[in-house]
């Protein structure tokens, strides 16, 4: 969900579970409110509480740690998809302090980092992050910026010699050789197929139409890697 400038930071909330944990307890949505109030000071109507289950509106970042108390849950169990590193963070229940510290970073450069700063850690560092955090690879990746390295790796390998690219591809991705093999083989495939249909197919020499078959195969083969390697 997007944050107009000066507004609360709103994380991905998961009503539906929302909804669950209060049924579970027997609880009324002015129950969930007052509990919300007597151990958290954050006054709210029982319709808010209505108005975050059905999907109306969600809870800020502080109103869903409060929200989690009252329903005797962690916060991370009423998030949904986490994609930011700060949404990944709160769904793990760590202050960003605590997170540093995990991490072998100063709380500094990790806020910097939350903010959308540069990654500058090492890879033990890279590694301890993924732990703490329980970080799918393509997330760990995007993060600490190497995505946009496999990207053009991955580009280098459709159009010239795959090959040349399984093992610097693999040095990013900690996935079994055999597996890096065969999706670069595929794509690189796909991609020289794409290219000369569309020059069969396009007419005259066919140049504009292949570029164009070949940009949109680009643009999308990060995620389609990511796709074909289970990730």
């Amino acid at each position: 969900m997007s944050t107009r400038a000066g507004e609360p930071r709103r994380p991905p909330f998961d009503a539906g579970a929302a909804r669950r944990f209060r049924e579970a307890l027997g609880m009324t949505p002015a129950h969930v409110a007052y509990g919300i109030w007597a151990a958290f000071g954050i006054r709210i109507a029982p319709t808010t509480v209505t108005s975050w289950e059905s999907g109306e509106s969600s809870p800020t970042e502080t109103e869903l740690t409060a929200l989690a108390g009252a329903l005797w849950c962690a916060p991370g169990d009423l998030l949904g998809t986490p994609g930011t590193l700060r949404e990944y963070r709160l769904a793990a229940g760590l202050a960003p302090d605590g997170l540093a510290l995990a991490v072998g970073m100063d709380q500094a450069a990790y806020e910097r980092l939350e903010a959308g700063g540069r990654w500058r850690g090492n890879d033990r560092q890279a590694a301890a992050l993924a732990e703490a955090l329980g970080l799918p690879l393509p997330a760990l990746l995007r993060f600490t910026g190497r995505d946009r390295v496999l990207t053009e790796l991955l580009i280098s390998a459709v159009t010239s010699r795959w090959q040349a690219y399984v093992r610097p591809v693999g040095k990013l991705v900690p996935l079994p050789k055999q597996r890096i093999q065969d999706v670069l083989r595929e794509l690189h495939a796909e991609y020289q197929a794409a290219m000369t249909t569309t020059l069969h197919w396009g007419g005259g020499d066919g140049t504009e139409e292949s570029g164009e078959a070949g940009r949109a195969f680009l643009d999308g083969i990060l995620a389609e890697f990511w796709a074909r390697t289970g990730q």
